[in-house]
């Protein structure tokens, strides 16, 4: 079987098309910039341009091209967005609003050549499809597995920190396990709406799971041979905007934090991870530094295995806890896809002897 596994962060999309009759190793991969680097490249290219800008498509990634949107805004260029698309930037249209964006039905679509269109979405499926037949790689997938960092709906009033830190904290609550993150096309709750735009934009009837990048990079971790012998671990993902650390016994969630990456250096991750796994790192401490926060099930006085992946895992190249850089496959860049395919498995038991004797 073929599974389509995309892991689309901050800066990267990291793409495996996995190949069950294939090694790991022979496996077409590619990464490529994320769809919010690219939109906020055309964001950037209307303003340079002086013109006017009309989204439309469905809800995506922001970060970089909020920031884009707020200099084209600054400038005195008009915006019109639809209500889907707007909540790229904001789940909360009044927000929106009072940015200077239009909100305008699909049937008050400005008119003008002057004015540039883009379409907003996490998953490009036609693209992806070009970009293998243009080396003349068969396309043909039987199911895809992406890869989002949702942030949630969050009701007006309500930090969207908060809101983030919440729904992965009652996730790890139910069964202290990283697969409970993996959700299946119907299964996605509807307060993950960035989730939910990736079904719509799925455009087919084929199996989709969907979880959240840094736990997808997780998992992918433990598919490392010098991680998956330690039972007592830590795995830190150090994304290009958000890092975070899960301490775990075997499958079992023990407690976790999550941080904004840009206000790390590797002293501090060390600190972060240490008062972790000794119990004595608070949620309100986190959050009070502009992270998301922590959560603490139990405490342990062993020091356990550290392993680091993620884009910026420089940042613990001097660390004290002297971590193993996890590189699943030989392939960091993929720890997430890797992490996706196991979490099929693991989904659909149907499927799950064929992958895991693939992965083996």
């Amino acid at each position: 079987m073929r599974i389509l596994a995309i892991d689309i962060g901050g800066l990267t999309q990291d793409i495996l098309l996995f190949d069950s009759t294939q090694t790991i190793e022979n496996c077409v991969k590619m990464i490529m910039p994320s769809p919010t680097s690219n939109l906020a490249r055309k964001i950037k290219t209307a303003t340079k341009a002086k013109r006017p800008i009309y989204f439309s498509g469905v809800n995506m990634g922001g970060g970089p091209s909020k920031r884009a949107l707020n200099t084209h805004l600054k400038a005195g260029f008009e915006v019109y967005a639809t209500s889907e698309a707007a909540a790229t930037f904001d789940d909360d249209l009044d927000q929106i609003r009072g940015m200077g964006v239009h909100i305008v039905s699909n049937e008050e679509v400005p008119k003008g050549d002057e004015i540039e269109r883009i379409e907003t979405r996490d998953l490009d499926l036609g693209a992806m499809e070009g970009a293998l037949a243009a080396f003349e790689v068969d396309y043909h997938f039987d199911a895809v597995a992406v890869a989002v960092l949702d942030h949630g709906a969050a009701p007006p009033g309500v930090s969207d920190r908060v809101f983030r830190f919440q729904h992965l904290q009652e996730t790890v609550q139910k069964r202290r396990n990283l697969i409970d993150f993996a959700y299946l096309a119907e299964e996605i709750p509807p307060h993950l709406t960035r989730m939910k735009a990736v079904v719509q934009s799925l455009g087919r009837d084929i199996p989709l799971l969907v979880m959240d990048t840094p736990v997808a990079a997780a998992i992918g971790a433990t598919e490392d041979s010098e991680v998956g012998q330690h039972s007592h671990k830590v795995i830190v993902n150090v994304g290009n905007f958000h890092t975070l650390a899960f301490h775990l016994r075997g499958d079992t969630i023990m407690g976790f934090f999550e941080h904004h990456t840009r206000l790390l250096d590797g002293t501090k991750i060390d600190d972060l991870v240490t008062r972790l796994v000794k119990g004595k790192l608070t949620n309100q401490e986190v959050y009070d530094d502009n992270g998301h926060g922590c959560f603490v099930i139990e405490s342990s006085n062993e020091i356990p295995f550290t392993a680091v992946t993620g884009p910026q895992r420089h940042l613990m190249s001097n660390s004290t806890l002297k971590p193993h850089f996890a590189a699943p496959y030989g392939d960091m860049m993929l720890t997430g896809c890797f992490g996706l395919v196991r979490a099929f498995a693991q989904r659909v038991p149907e499927w799950q002897a064929e992958i895991e004797k693939a992965l083996l």
